[in-house]
């Protein structure tokens, strides 16, 4: 049991950081270059933990790498900023909120992780609270909003599936980090020729890039790849539902504001709903029945007797 709850603790780090990046991203960097800044955000990062890891891709992860980095990094960080331009948060992040019961199916036609119901409950009673949590939005409601947050949604779910699948012996940190050079190249690409010219960065954006980069990325990442490794996908995937808790709990503390009991009452969804999906519960649950089973009533006793 204490094995699970370190992997839940490390996986934890990963949405933690990624909450914190909402107010970094709308205070210290550019909003009219998410290309550029997804390049700035990725490509660091990844070669940070290359320089850590010291280990190349080798055969087939070349190519393995070029497509996970693509799905996870380079489209979702695009797909991401254009929900986040066109949408209400709220409603963004409901969207994305339905991404652990996608994640449960993918990985049970991928890789046979069957979902087991709590774990589906879970991701339900989860889903929930972020639409309780977030108000269920307000403002206009952009056609192409809502599918940039839905493929954006579907492809992570994906993408990390595959990782998971493909990922075998390979550690975490290299896997990471061939996953961001490989966005990071993409986005490069991409962004020199929609954006041309990368923007000119000021002492403010350049903190904040390094943050995003170093922590809410490289360490991030790291940090979820290694649950993934040792974790269901389905209870990863519930785990990053404290993205937008950290974010809502972000926002409200340097607003000078106190949480609403709607917020509060999303918030208990929320976690409950990530408590359900892990393996601790079921861990508990079979001590539990294996003890009920170990108890003998006085009636049982009396008919083993007799039959002795």
């Amino acid at each position: 049991m204490e094995t699970n709850l370190r992997w839940i603790l490390i996986t934890a780090i990963a949405p933690i950081l990624w909450g914190s990046t909402y107010y970094v991203t709308a205070h210290l960097l550019p909003a009219d270059s998410p290309l550029w800044g997804s390049a700035i955000r990725a490509l660091p990062a990844g070669l940070i933990l290359l320089a850590i890891s010291r280990k190349l891709p080798r055969g087939s992860w070349w190519w393995r790498s070029l497509v996970l980095g693509t799905i996870n990094m380079g489209a979702f960080f695009a797909l991401v900023y254009v929900a986040a331009q066109l949408l209400p948060t709220s409603i963004a992040s409901t969207i994305m909120a339905t991404g652990p019961i996608v994640m449960m199916l993918v990985a049970w036609a991928l890789i046979r992780e069957r979902p087991k119901i709590i774990a589906v409950v879970g991701a339900v009673l989860g889903l929930a609270g972020v639409a309780i949590m977030l108000g269920g939005g307000g403002g206009e409601i952009s056609p192409l909003g809502v599918l940039a947050s839905v493929a954006a949604m579907i492809l992570s779910a994906f993408g990390f599936v595959l990782a998971k699948r493909w990922a075998g012996q390979v550690d975490p940190l290299s896997l990471s980090a061939w996953q961001l050079i490989a966005a990071g190249l993409v986005l490069l690409v991409a962004a020199a020729l929609v954006e041309g010219a990368p923007p000119a960065l000021t002492l403010n954006m350049l903190w904040g890039f390094g943050y995003v980069s170093i922590l809410a990325t490289a360490l991030a990442y790291t940090a979820w790849f290694t649950g993934l490794k040792h974790l269901s996908a389905g209870s990863v995937g519930l785990i990053g539902l404290l993205n937008p808790v950290v974010g809502v709990l972000l926002g409200t503390v340097l607003a000078g504001e106190s949480l609403t009991v709607q917020q509060i009452l999303g918030l208990v969804l929320i976690l409950v709903g990530i408590v359900l999906g892990q393996p601790i519960i079921d861990r508990f649950r079979a001590r539990k029945n294996t003890a009920r089973s170990a108890v003998t009533t006085p009636a049982q006793a009396v008919a083993s007797a007799k039959r002795d």
